[in-house]
C-alpha cells in the first residue's frame, strides 16, 4: 500500500460509512482493483480507517452526544452489546471474509433487494404517527446490526432497516445509527488494532503514517458527507437500487472477466 492508496480508501470510507451501502465493502473492491487485497496491513487499514469517519460523528454532533440524558446511553449501549459479544466470538469469521470480494457482492445484491422490500412494508403498513426508540427497539436493532459483522451486509443498513420494522420514525433511526456508530466502530478499531500488534513482525512507521493519513482523509471526508449529503438518506429506495447494480456489476466481473488474484 502507498500513500495515494490510502488517501483514496480513506475518500470512499468518509463517503459511504454513513449509507446503507457497505464502506467495508467498497473499499475491499477498490482494494482488490488496487492488488492490494491479499494484505495484512491492507486488512487493518480497512478497519481502523473508520476511525477517523467516528471522530468525524463526534465533532459535528458533540453537543447532542456528550449532552444527553442517561437513557440516550442506555439505549446505545443495549444496540451496541450484542454486536460487541458476537464479534469478539467470531472475530476469525469477520476477518475470513475480508479478502473476499464475491461474498460481499453477494451481500450488496440481497441486501439491496431486502431495502426495497422493506422500504414498500414500512411505506404500505405504518400509516400512524412513527415511533420513537425505546429501550427494546434500542436492543433489537442492535441484533439486526450483528448481521453488519459479514462485510458487504453494511452496519448503517441494518440499524435503519430495524428500526423500519419496528414503525420507528426513519430520520430518528438515521440519527441514531449514526450516534451508534461511534462505540460499535470505536470498539472494532481498538480490538483490530491489538490484534495485528501481535500478528504483524514488520509493522513500520509507514505503516503508522498510512494509517494516520487515511483517517485524516476519512475524518474530513466524513465531515462534508454528513454536512452535505446525510439528507438523502431519507430516500432509502436509491441506495437498494445502487446497491443490487453494484452488487451485479461486481457478479458478472467475478464470473466473466475473472481478473488474475483479484477475485
Amino acid at each position: 500500500m502507498n500513500y495515494i492508496q490510502s488517501i483514496l480508501l480513506g475518500i470512499i470510507e468518509g463517503i459511504t460509512e454513513f449509507f446503507p451501502i457497505s464502506s467495508t465493502g467498497h473499499m475491499i473492491f477498490a482494494a482488490s482493483i488496487m492488488g492490494i487485497i491479499k494484505n495484512k496491513i491492507t486488512n487493518l487499514f480497512i478497519v481502523s480507517v473508520q476511525f477517523g469517519t467516528i471522530l468525524s460523528v463526534i465533532f459535528l454532533y458533540r453537543k447532542k452526544f456528550f449532552f444527553q440524558k442517561w437513557d440516550f446511553y442506555i439505549k446505545i449501549f443495549l444496540a451496541t452489546f450484542p454486536v460487541g459479544i458476537l464479534g469478539f466470538f467470531f472475530n476469525r469469521i469477520t476477518n475470513f471474509f475480508l479478502d473476499k470480494p464475491l461474498i460481499i457482492a453477494l451481500s450488496l445484491l440481497i441486501g439491496g433487494l431486502l431495502i426495497l422490500k422493506v422500504e414498500v412494508f414500512y411505506e404500505k403498513n405504518f400509516f400512524h404517527k412513527k415511533n420513537g426508540i425505546t429501550y427494546f427497539t434500542a436492543f433489537i436493532i442492535g441484533l439486526f446490526q450483528c448481521m453488519a459483522l459479514i462485510p458487504g451486509v453494511s452496519r448503517s443498513a441494518t440499524t435503519i432497516v430495524a428500526g423500519m420494522l419496528q414503525n420507528v420514525n426513519k430520520i430518528k433511526t438515521i440519527e441514531f445509527s449514526l450516534f451508534l456508530s461511534v462505540p460499535v466502530i470505536g470498539i472494532a478499531t481498538c480490538k483490530k488494532l491489538f490484534d495485528y500488534y501481535f500478528q504483524l513482525s514488520s509493522f513500520t512507521f509507514k505503516d503508522i503514517e498510512l494509517l494516520l493519513l487515511g483517517n485524516i482523509v476519512s475524518f474530513i471526508t466524513g465531515m462534508i458527507t454528513i454536512k452535505c449529503f446525510i439528507k438523502y438518506l431519507k430516500n432509502f429506495k436509491l441506495f437498494g437500487y445502487y446497491r443490487i447494480i453494484l452488487g451485479t456489476f461486481f457478479i458478472i466481473v467475478h464470473y466473466l472477466i475473472k481478473p488474475i488474484e483479484k477475485f
